[in-house]
């Protein structure tokens, strides 16, 4: 009786292929999360943060209409020429991977915020050398103003004054999202030696590892001999297969530019195929899983997946046909892939543009 119920409980897990191809039971169903309130918000904040509550401070409408008010083309300019002048020192230390604001000189080392498509960092140059900070703050629940009326780094503290917000969806803009304030009137301080913890010295400080599920005790996650600052794809093996080829023809392409030494820049994907997982992309990738009780505290309530390739579905006919489905913000492409001559053959065979 106990060997019997060994074998079926083996016969019932699914082989690493299998997590890749879409079964007969499996159907897509998008559901709509509704935006955490500020009291969920505060309930979820990692324990490094502290969240103080500012009796006189800028609120989200003054520094969001300012910052976005539109003075002209010319004045526009001016003001942007200034802006890029301001930064010019962190948009090239960081080759342009970040948007800034907020900066400050403390001794010899620069600072300024930055953000990008994960979220918001602490940026430093220090003896001409440039360190990034994730903060582990989603930008779906965190408003840091544009205008920061003290010093960002006090006492051993970063310090930003903001807001707790929501996203709301634009109607007929695609992709395009907006922030709407639930809690006005914050001051959000983490110790810097927290942020700047970096226990295996690898380039990304503890929370960041934490925040996406690297090893933040191995400089090298995935054990295949490459630090994972300098890896292109830290949490998995890179292997060569022809449907790890197939997941790499469907990346998001960004043309001849070379983005191998953008160390801050990923593209985030959910999936738990393997052959996705061994991919040998041309820029920093990294992977959650499918099942949200298995993915970091910080992607369970971020939305940091730009784009997305599904599992491969057979062709029952044909076994050398198959299909797959690729998407971003606006849009889903279908395709047929066809494996002829040890090379991939690609159709588009739907679009819906949303």
């Amino acid at each position: 009786m106990f060997l019997l119920f060994i074998l079926l409980f083996v016969s019932c897990l699914k082989t690493p292929q299998e997590n890749c191809f879409i079964g007969k039971e499996e159907e897509n169903i998008y559901l709509e999360e509704k935006p955490f309130t500020a009291k969920q918000i505060l309930e979820s904040k990692p324990n490094y943060l502290e969240v103080i509550s500012l009796k006189d401070y800028r609120t989200f409408r003054q520094d969001s209409i300012e910052r976005n008010y539109f003075q002209g083309e010319e004045l526009e300019e001016i003001k942007w020429e200034k802006k890029k002048e301001e930064f010019k020192d962190f948009k090239e230390k960081f080759d342009d991977q970040f948007s800034c604001s907020g900066k400050q000189r403390v001794g010899n080392i620069q600072y300024c915020l930055g953000g990008n498509n994960l979220g918001y960092w602490l940026l430093k140059i220090e003896n001409n050398k440039p360190s990034a900070y994730f903060l582990g703050l989603s930008f779906s629940h965190y408003y840091f103003n544009e205008i920061q009326t003290k010093p960002i780094i006090n006492d051993g503290f970063l310090e930003l004054e903001g807001s707790l917000v929501k996203i709301v969806k634009v109607a007929g803009l695609p992709g395009y999202d907006d922030y709407s304030a639930i809690a006005d009137g914050k001051l959000f301080k983490i110790k810097l030696e927290d942020l700047m913890r970096d226990s295996d010295n690898d380039g990304y400080n503890d929370i960041f590892e934490n925040s996406f599920g690297l090893n933040p005790n191995m400089k090298d996650s995935d054990g295949d001999g490459i630090n994972d600052f300098k890896d292109l794809n830290p949490m998995f093996k890179s292997e060569k297969n022809k449907f790890t080829q197939l997941y790499e023809m469907l990346l998001p392409d960004y043309g001849d530019e070379n983005m191998r030494d953008r160390s801050y820049f990923f593209e985030v994907f959910i999936s738990d195929c393997d052959y996705f997982h061994e991919i040998n992309p041309k820029y920093h990738v990294l992977f959650v899983p499918d099942d949200l009780k298995s993915q970091p505290s910080y992607v369970k309530i971020t939305d940091v997946s730009r784009h997305g390739i599904d599992k491969i579905k057979r062709n029952k006919n044909n076994p050398d046909i198959f299909y797959i489905n690729s998407w971003d913000s606006s849009s889903s492409s279908d395709y047929s892939a066809e494996y002829k001559k040890g090379k991939w053959v690609l159709t588009m065979v739907g679009q819906t543009v949303s």
